[in-house]
C-alpha cells in the first residue's frame, strides 16, 4: 500500500456548475483524505451571482462552500464542447494560480485530470516537475479539434505524463487515436453508500423514468420526449428530469403532462429521484466515454436504458442490469419503455442485476488502482544526460520511459444512427452540392484573376488605408445593430406581452448575421428566429412562428431600402428598358410574398376533397395567420415609425460602409457614393438565393460587374474592392456573430433551422 502522499488533482473545469469530472475528483479527494494523504484541489469556483449567470447563458452555479482542500482558481466561461457546454477556466490568471501552487506545493504527484483541456492542465503539463498522471475523460472522433490540439502541440505535451489513465475504453480509444501513448483503464467509481431497499412498483402505478443529465441535444433530452409523448398515451408514466428545468423541456415538448423538471439539485436530491425511480433513461446520441450517471443508478438499484454507444457498452450489460436500444431511435425507446411497465418482474430482475453490478465500480478498490498508477509514477526512470533531461523537461522525450507510441488511425467505435442511415443519402448529396458550389466560386474567381493578372490586383490591394478599413469594417458593424433596434420595435409590436430586450435581439441579429455570412442557404433567417424565440420566453410553439413572422415586416422595409438604391443606381446610370424591367421585377417579388401572407387565410380558405390535402392545408392556414402577427407592427404608428426609420438608417449606415471602402482603396476619385449604392444594391439582389458558401465568387462578379460596365473602373479595382468588401463584410459577421453565439450557449447544429413541431412528433408503438 502507498505511503502517505501529497497529492495535487487539478480540474479545469468550475466547481460550482457540476460534472462527471469534478464528481470523480471529489470523489478521489474523500478516499484520499479518509486513508491519511495530503490531498489539494486545485479548481475554478464560481460563486453564486449574476455575473456567473451571465457567464453562463443565464444558467446560476450551485451555492456550495468552498472546501478547506480546494484552491480556487477563478470564474469560468460555458463554452459548447463535444455536444455539451464545459464550463472552463479560459484565462492567464487561473493558469498561473495554478502554476504557482504546483511550484510551491512540494507535491509527490500532480493528477491533471482532462489534460487537453484550455488552460490549466494545459500550462500544467509543462510548467511542472512533479511527475505527472492524466486521466482522459472524453471519448470523441472529432478531427478537427483534436487536429488543431496536435498543431499547437498537444502530443508533445501528453508525452510529460508518466502515466495515462482512461476511463473506458472509449476513452482510451480517443487518446490512442489523436495523441498515441499508453493508457490503462480505470473507470469512474461510485459510492455504495447504504440506502433503503428500493420499493418495487405496484400493479397499476405509474412507471417511473428518471433522466439525468445537460439539456443539451447531445444527452438524448429532444429524443426521450418524443418516446415519452408516445408511451403516456398506451401506459401510465410519470418522467422525473434532474439538470433540466421547465423552460429547457418546453423546447422541445409544449405538453409536459406527467413530467418533473426539477433542474439543478444536490447529491442527496439526485440519489433519492434515482432510488425512487424504476428505470434510468439515458439515450444519448453520442461522445459519452463513460457515463457516472449510469453506476449512480445501479448504486441505488435502479436498471439503465441506454444508447448503444460506445462508452455506455462498457458499463451497461445488455438484458443483465440495462437495456441497449439504437440511438437517436425515438420509437425503439418508448417500445422498450412500454415493455418494462407492462412486465413488472423482468423490470424487477434487472434491478437486482443493477445493485450487484455497483459493486464492480465502488470506489475504494478504483482509488486504490488510482494510487498504484501515482506509484509508477513517482517510479518513473529519470531521465540521464542533459539533453534527455531537457527533451523530458519539453516532452520531447515520453516520460514514462518507453518507446514513443505515436497516434494511429482507428475503426470509429459508433455504428450509424437508425435516423441517419435513413438520411444518408440526401445528405451526401447536399454535402455534394455544397462542395460543387464552392469549386464553382472557386473557378469564377480563378477565371477573374486569368483574365485581369495578379499584379494589378495585389497593386490595389496593397493601396487600401488599415484606417479607412477599419472604419468601413466599425460602420458595418453599426449597421447591424441598428437593425437589431429596427426588429426590436417590430417584435414589440408583435408580441406585446413579453419583455423583448435590447441585447436578446442584438444577440439573434448576429448570429443570424454570422450564419447568412458563412453558410450557403439563407440559414440567417430562421436561426435568428430560433435565437430570439428560445431567449424571450412563452410558448415556444406559439413565439416561434411570430418571431418568424416580423421577418416579412423586415423584408418589406428592405424592399423598400432596396427601391431607394435602385433608384440612385437609376438616377445615376440613366437604367431603361429591360433592365429597369429587371429592377422592377426585383422589387416586385418580395412584395408579392408580403402579399400572399396577407392574403394567404383568404385564399387557403377552401376546402380540398382528400383528408391529408385538408390536413396539410390547415397546417399552412395556422402558420401564414401567425406569420400575418409579424406585421402588426404597422398597425402601431409609433412602433411602427421607429422600425421603419432604424431600418431605413442601417441601410444607410451600409451605404456609408460601402462608400468608406471605396475612399480606403483610393477609388473614390473616379466614382462617388451613386456607385456604392449600386453595388450594395447588386451584391444583395445576388445574396437573394445564395449559390456558394459566402457567395464567394458570385459576390466579387456583381461588384465587377456593376463597377466596370455602369462606372467605368479596372477590373483590377473592381476586384480589389470586391474582395475587400467581402472580407469586411465576413468580418463583421465573425466579430459580432461568434461572441453572440458563445452567449446563447448554442451550436452549429442548435441554430439550424428546424420545425418548431419536429421534436414533439409521437413515433408509433405497436399494439400490446
Amino acid at each position: 500500500m502507498s505511503s502517505r502522499m501529497r497529492i495535487a488533482l487539478v480540474s479545469p473545469y468550475s466547481w460550482t456548475y457540476p460534472g462527471g469530472v469534478n464528481r470523480h475528483i471529489e470523489a478521489l479527494a474523500g478516499q484520499y483524505l479518509a486513508r491519511g494523504h495530503d490531498v489539494r484541489v486545485l479548481a475554478p469556483f464560481d460563486p453564486d451571482d449574476q455575473r456567473s449567470a451571465r457567464r453562463h447563458s443565464g444558467a446560476r452555479p450551485l451555492a456550495r462552500e468552498l472546501p478547506d482542500y480546494l484552491v480556487s482558481l477563478g470564474r469560468t466561461l460555458g463554452l459548447r464542447a463535444n455536444g455539451a457546454i464545459s464550463n472552463l477556466a479560459l484565462t492567464p490568471a487561473a493558469a498561473l494560480v495554478a502554476r504557482r501552487e504546483l511550484r510551491s506545493g512540494g507535491y509527490d504527484v500532480v493528477h491533471l485530470h482532462e489534460p487537453v483541456a484550455p488552460a490549466v492542465c494545459w500550462d500544467a503539463l509543462l510548467s511542472t516537475d512533479a511527475p505527472l498522471v492524466g486521466t482522459f475523460h472524453v471519448y470523441s472522433e472529432h478531427a478537427v479539434s483534436h487536429g488543431l490540439a496536435a498543431l499547437a502541440g498537444a502530443r508533445r505535451r501528453m508525452d510529460r505524463l508518466a502515466v495515462r489513465v482512461a476511463v473506458s475504453e472509449a476513452a482510451a480509444w480517443t487518446g490512442r487515436r489523436f495523441w498515441g501513448g499508453r493508457y490503462r483503464v480505470i473507470p469512474n467509481g461510485v459510492d455504495l453508500s447504504p440506502l433503503r431497499p428500493p420499493t418495487p412498483r405496484a400493479p397499476g402505478q405509474p412507471l417511473r423514468i428518471a433522466f439525468v443529465g445537460q439539456p443539451v441535444q447531445r444527452k438524448g433530452l429532444p429524443v426521450l420526449l418524443r418516446a415519452f409523448a408516445a408511451l403516456r398515451e398506451q401506459v401510465p408514466a410519470h418522467l422525473t428530469m434532474v439538470g433540466v428545468r421547465t423552460e429547457d423541456a418546453r423546447m422541445w415538448l409544449d405538453d409536459l403532462r406527467g413530467i418533473e423538471a426539477l433542474g439543478q439539485v444536490d447529491d442527496a436530491r439526485k440519489r433519492q429521484v434515482l432510488q425512487e425511480a424504476d428505470v434510468l433513461c439515458a439515450p444519448s446520441l453520442g461522445g459519452e466515454s463513460f457515463g457516472m450517471v449510469l453506476t449512480e443508478a445501479f448504486a441505488a438499484g435502479t436498471p439503465v436504458i441506454a444508447s448503444d454507444i460506445a462508452g455506455y457498452r462498457d458499463v451497461v450489460r445488455h438484458e443483465v442490469d440495462g437495456l441497449l436500444i439504437p440511438r437517436e431511435d425515438a420509437t425503439a425507446l418508448a417500445e422498450t419503455l412500454r415493455a418494462l411497465a407492462v412486465d413488472p418482474t423482468r423490470a424487477q430482475a434487472l434491478s437486482g442485476n443493477a445493485a450487484q453490478s455497483a459493486e464492480r465500480f465502488a470506489w475504494p478498490g478504483i482509488a486504490e488502482r488510482v494510487l498504484e498508477a501515482y506509484d509508477d509514477a513517482i517510479a518513473a526512470p529519470a531521465p540521464e544526460g542533459g539533453l534527455r533531461r531537457l527533451g523530458h523537461k519539453y516532452g520531447l522525450v515520453p516520460a514514462d520511459g518507453q518507446p514513443h507510441v505515436p497516434a494511429r488511425r482507428l475503426p470509429s467505435l459508433e455504428p450509424a444512427a437508425a435516423g441517419r442511415q435513413r438520411r444518408g443519402r440526401p445528405r451526401i448529396a447536399r454535402r455534394g452540392a455544397v462542395v460543387a458550389a464552392a469549386a464553382a466560386g472557386i473557378g469564377l474567381s480563378w477565371r477573374a484573376l486569368e483574365r485581369i493578372g495578379v499584379d494589378p490586383l495585389t497593386d490595389t490591394l496593397s493601396r487600401a488605408s488599415p484606417t479607412w478599413v477599419v472604419t468601413g469594417l466599425a460602420l458595418m458593424c453599426l449597421s447591424i445593430v441598428v437593425r437589431s433596434v429596427a426588429w426590436r420595435a417590430i417584435l414589440r409590436a408583435a408580441l406585446p406581452s413579453l419583455r423583448i430586450r435590447r441585447g436578446d435581439i442584438l444577440l439573434g441579429t448576429s448570429v443570424g448575421v454570422l450564419l447568412s455570412a458563412t453558410l450557403p442557404a439563407r440559414l440567417g433567417e430562421p436561426a435568428r428566429a430560433l435565437v430570439v424565440s428560445r431567449r424571450i420566453g412563452g410558448r415556444r410553439r406559439d413565439v416561434l412562428p411570430t418571431v418568424a413572422g416580423t421577418i416579412v415586416s423586415q423584408t418589406l422595409l428592405n424592399v423598400v431600402a432596396l427601391a431607394l438604391l435602385g433608384g440612385v443606381t437609376v438616377a445615376s446610370l440613366g437604367l431603361s428598358g429591360g433592365r429597369g424591367g429587371v429592377l422592377i421585377a426585383v422589387v416586385v417579388a418580395p412584395l408579392a410574398l408580403v402579399a400572399a401572407v396577407l392574403l394567404g387565410p383568404v385564399l387557403l380558405r377552401a376546402r380540398a376533397p382528400w383528408r391529408r390535402v385538408r390536413g396539410a392545408e390547415a397546417s399552412l392556414r395556422a402558420a401564414v395567420t401567425r406569420a400575418r402577427e409579424g406585421l402588426r407592427v404597422f398597425r402601431n404608428p409609433r412602433l411602427g415609425v421607429e422600425a421603419a426609420a432604424m431600418q431605413l438608417l442601417a441601410w444607410g449606415i451600409q451605404w456609408s460602409s460601402c462608400y468608406v471602402l471605396l475612399v480606403a482603396l483610393g477609388l473614390d476619385a473616379h466614382v462617388g457614393p451613386a456607385a456604392a449604392a449600386a453595388v450594395l444594391f447588386a451584391v444583395n439582389v445576388t445574396a437573394a438565393v445564395p449559390i456558394t458558401p459566402s457567395n464567394i465568387g458570385v459576390f466579387q462578379a456583381a461588384c465587377v460587374a456593376v463597377l466596370t460596365a455602369g462606372y467605368g473602373l479596372s477590373y483590377a479595382d473592381a476586384l480589389a474592392y470586391g474582395i475587400v468588401l467581402q472580407v469586411v463584410e465576413l468580418a463583421t459577421a465573425l466579430v459580432l456573430g461568434v461572441p453572440a453565439l458563445i452567449t446563447t450557449g448554442l451550436s452549429w447544429n442548435d441554430v439550424r433551422p428546424r420545425a418548431p413541431h419536429a421534436a414533439p412528433g409521437r413515433p408509433s408503438l405497436g399494439a400490446e
